[in-house]
């Protein structure tokens, strides 16, 4: 079982496949993501890493908290989140996940807190068709009727369908697809909505009713590991061309 991430919800666009089709998809950006602590079965009695993505100011945290980041080395994070794991898939304090621990065809679990819509009545959270328009029906047009009995039981029973909050939720969307990811900027591109409002933290899990794909990363998808495949072969070549163009235009 992998590590899942911390991500960032940009908000919606869609993305054109080849064959013309356009996917509605959701952008989600990783923000500095890193391993802020690590729990082991010799020690913790499970196996688990701790995720901190973000930034916060060390003025505005508590002096346990700068000391849990001061230990770890690693810049104070504005969420922090922990995944349960395989042993064999423990990361080391201060690696930095990146956008490529996700595979385009996957399927991941979202997480999150649902945008809240306030005090709600009835017909709006419950989707209620309401009281009749005419024929004695007079200031209670959108009212939920009924919602007890007679002297016995003489109460309204618990988990009524009623007025009340709505929204602001944990909720999971499950199975839903991996369009393309963009490691460079540090997006991926899920297929459909999710919870939550722009700016909001989720957790994206690999999906847990579907087998993980061969081709995934394990333990994880680093930046280190990204970086190094691919921007030390074109570094050599600009530093020597640049002193050949400053000796041609001199000459």
């Amino acid at each position: 079982m992998r590590t899942g991430v911390i991500a960032k919800k940009v908000g919606m666009t869609r993305l054109f496949q080849d064959d013309g089709r356009h996917v509605p998809v959701t952008v989600l950006a990783l923000d500095n993501v890193q391993v802020v602590s690590r729990r082991e079965a010799d020690r913790d009695g499970y196996t688990a890493v701790q995720l901190g993505a973000g930034s916060a100011k060390a003025k505005n945290l508590t002096k346990p908290e700068r000391g849990h980041f001061g230990k770890a080395e690693v810049a104070p994070k504005a969420k922090l989140v922990e995944f349960r794991v395989a042993e064999d898939a423990l990361l080391d304090v201060g690696a930095e996940l990146s956008a490529d621990h996700f595979v385009a065809g996957q399927l991941v679990d979202v997480s999150g807190v649902t945008q809240g819509k306030g005090f709600a009545g009835a017909m709006k959270r419950w989707g209620f068709g309401g009281l009749r328009a005419t024929h004695g029906v007079s200031v209670s047009h959108r009212s939920h009727g009924s919602t007890g009995n007679r002297q016995d039981p003489g109460k309204v029973f618990k988990n009524k369908k009623m007025a009340g909050h709505m929204g602001a939720r944990n909720r999971t969307q499950q199975n839903l697809e991996v369009v393309r990811t963009d490691v460079e900027r540090g997006l991926i591109f899920v297929k459909g909505s999710v919870p939550g409002h722009k700016g909001s933290w989720l957790l994206v899990r690999d999906a847990v009713k579907v087998a993980r794909p061969a081709d995934l990363p394990y333990p994880a998808g680093l930046r280190a590991a990204a970086n190094s495949n691919n921007a030390p072969a074109e570094t050599p070549a600009e530093d020597a061309a640049a002193p050949e163009a400053t000796e041609g235009q001199e000459g």
